[in-house]
């Protein structure tokens, strides 16, 4: 697998990934109406929409009012841009970042009734167990989600971020991005390593374990239920305040501010990021409304 394949999968961790379950496509089809708000003064348009990182194939979620919101927006932003075009720069800050020599052997870092799993998922990684003792953990776990993902069919060509660059891309509007690669990665790498093994404990877990938690996810998101949604993305975060904190809540924090100075701007703009964040407390609404904003849901 190429190393800009797994970080686009491993990406989905940052926000809301998601999986088939039986027949997603017919539910979807449906259903669909995943949730998007308004943001509005005279002059000035910010539409918010939570999106699934990764989907399976062929799965129906684009809706009319959905269209209607993108065709107003004069532009698209998103958590991040990974160029596809040139995957050496983000080898680049993941080599950085990652790896390193001297740290502890990667199955020493779960705890010992863990270590045989990890050992058995390492295995089935083709990839030398060397190679995973000098990546710093967030970076194994990372590795092993990504190699998870694939085998449940879960792929990152057809996520709704690469449904809409498609889409504006097409129309010749402008696509944004409210962190850098290096950004994202940064979050992670700055983890203590109580929280990075956290992370790599959850990447382990079985297949079906996988599957039956983000078939619940997904089905939520083509709902709309941002309750479910952000009962999910508590219980994925409840036992590292130190995870939650850097997925959630500085983030969080950065887009708002993000949100707030845009309104300054006359126009419209499409914000598109994980549906994790724009759900329960602490949401990029959350804290907008603390500020005075009014958030309409449009769907």
């Amino acid at each position: 697998m190429q190393l800009f394949d797994w970080m686009r999968r491993g990406v989905a961790a940052l926000g809301l990934a998601a999986i088939a379950g039986s027949s997603p496509a017919a539910a979807a089809t449906a259903q669909a109406k995943p949730a998007l708000w308004r943001i509005s003064d005279a002059d000035t348009t910010v539409y918010l929409f939570g999106t699934v990182h990764m989907l399976p194939e062929n799965y129906a979620w684009r809706t009319n009012k959905l269209d209607k919101a993108l065709a107003k927006s004069d532009g698209l932003v998103v958590e991040t841009l990974i160029d596809d075009k040139n995957p050496l720069s983000i080898a680049t800050d993941l080599a950085q970042l990652g790896y390193r020599d001297g740290l502890v052997p990667i199955l020493d870092r779960v705890a010992p009734a863990k270590r045989a799993d990890l050992a058995a998922v390492i295995a089935r990684s083709h990839l030398p167990l060397a190679s995973f003792n000098r990546m710093e953990t967030w970076a194994a776990a990372f590795t092993l989600l990504g190699m998870q993902f694939q085998s449940l069919g879960l792929k990152g060509v057809d996520g709704v971020e690469t449904s809409l660059r498609a889409t504006f891309a097409s129309a010749g509007k402008p696509i944004g991005q409210l962190e850098t690669n290096r950004e994202q990665l940064g979050f992670f790498d700055q983890l203590p390593e109580t929280a990075q093994r956290a992370l790599l404990e959850g990447s382990i877990d079985t297949p079906n374990a996988m599957r039956a938690e983000f078939d619940a996810m997904l089905s939520a998101w083509t709902r709309g239920d941002i309750n479910a949604i952000a009962k999910a993305f508590s219980a994925e975060l409840r036992d590292s305040p130190e995870l939650r904190d850097a997925l959630l809540a500085r983030r969080n924090a950065n887009w708002a501010g993000w949100v707030e100075r845009r309104m300054t701007q006359p126009g419209s703009v499409m914000v598109a990021v994980g549906a994790g964040h724009l759900a329960g407390d602490g949401s990029v609404q959350d804290m907008l409304k603390r500020r005075g904003y009014r958030i309409t849901r449009v769907q």
